[in-house]
């Protein structure tokens, strides 16, 4: 399988393109509107035909790339159908398949983040790896405080949903702020501070405590992603 990570610095955005191989048909999650650009140079080196972008969900903190790829493309743009982005071309439903080639991804609804959320697991076509958005982070999770978010639904989500996969599957969180790459399912059920040893109304009791200030992109970034980034 091809696989590449981006990381954007302004906003600590992962995203992740995804193909069987070198020429082949090509998936995008979590793309970011400023560095497209940057995305469309290694589609076109690598000799790709991208037909599928995805965001986990409504993203906060920074401005999404799939108008930009839909109108570059003609990709299929495409979110969970809990989604309030009527911009999207494919809303798909918790245990959907989308299929690129050989490569498979399973849609799993994990809402906790925000009341919207999911993650995609790959299930054939290459290794054990799930993409969890901002529900499951490397050593920790996501805030739960805005868009529907609910620290209880969060905690179900990762137990239930993700946390009961492989120990080995691979963990590829939407953001990152210390400079991990990628985990395991595995050492986050072992090492999460904020899963680890706690209980669900521990966790419950966590969450309502950060006491977190709003992203500083929030106001721009919730109206332009509903658009799919075309503001």
């Amino acid at each position: 399988m091809l696989f590449r990570q981006f990381f954007d610095t302004a906003s600590s955005t992962y995203t992740y393109l995804l193909a069987s191989g070198r020429g082949r048909e090509a998936v995008i999650i979590d793309p970011v509107k400023e560095n497209v650009a940057q995305y469309l140079q290694a589609i076109e080196q690598l000799d790709l035909r991208l037909v599928r972008a995805i965001d986990t969900h409504t993203h906060a903190d920074h401005v999404t790339g799939l108008g930009d790829l839909r109108d570059a493309t003609s990709c299929v743009t495409l979110m969970g159908e809990q989604s309030k982005a009527s911009c999207v071309s494919q809303q798909v439903r918790d245990g959907d398949t989308v299929r690129i080639e050989q490569l498979q991804l399973r849609s799993l609804y994990t809402p906790g983040h925000t009341d919207e959320s999911f993650s995609f697991l790959i299930e054939a076509g290459g290794p054990g790896a799930v993409f969890t958005g901002d529900v499951l982070l490397i050593r920790g999770t996501g805030r739960t405080d805005f868009q529907g978010g609910d620290p209880g639904r969060s905690w179900d989500s990762i137990h239930d949903r993700l946390l009961s996969l492989d120990d080995d599957t691979l963990v590829y969180p939407a953001h990152d702020y210390r400079g991990w790459t990628v985990s395991t399912i595995g050492e986050e059920r072992r090492f999460n501070p904020r899963l680890a040893g706690r209980s669900r109304d521990e966790y419950i009791a966590l969450m309502r405590g950060l006491r977190l200030p709003d992203p500083r992109m929030m106001d721009i970034a919730i109206p332009a992603n509903l658009a799919c980034g075309k503001t």
